[in-house]
């Protein structure tokens, strides 16, 4: 569930609304907003990605019905994409491109894995000498 929030003064959710959409089913939250009870909601295995935490609670109000697109950390996010999420970002992919998507990551794996470490090294150190020369930095 992606969620847009305009205030930064207070949770978004907390543990009992992590534990409730986990036990509804909810795969995890993707919040342009905070988090509180950080601890007690990872304990209970629920992703929640979100801009930091607050030990604030918020106020129960909804400002738009649900499924309609948000804007979250500067992307718009519409029902039907597809979000995914670790410890290294968030990526929102638009329903109409998951196929392109899905295919380009998929051979962008696929060439990485065939790559040793010496040949990611050896083109990565390439790349890097030819940018500082074309600034004028000599080596």
């Amino acid at each position: 569930m992606v969620v847009e929030s305009g205030d930064l003064d207070w949770a978004l959710a907390g543990g009992n609304v992590c534990a409730v959409a986990q036990r509804r089913g909810i795969a995890g939250f993707v919040l342009d907003g905070l988090i509180r009870d950080l601890a007690e909601v990872r304990e209970a295995g629920f992703p929640v990605f979100a801009r930091g935490v607050i030990p604030i609670p918020g106020t129960k109000s909804a400002v738009a019905p649900l499924g309609e697109p948000v804007v979250c950390g500067g992307v718009r996010v519409s029902a039907g994409d597809v979000v995914v999420a670790d410890e290294e970002g968030v990526v929102a992919v638009p329903a109409a491109r998951l196929d392109e998507i899905l295919t380009a990551a998929r051979a962008k794996l696929a060439q990485e894995a065939a790559e040793s470490l010496d040949e990611w090294e050896s083109a990565h150190r390439s790349r890097i000498d030819k940018l500082l020369a074309e600034q004028g930095f000599e080596g």
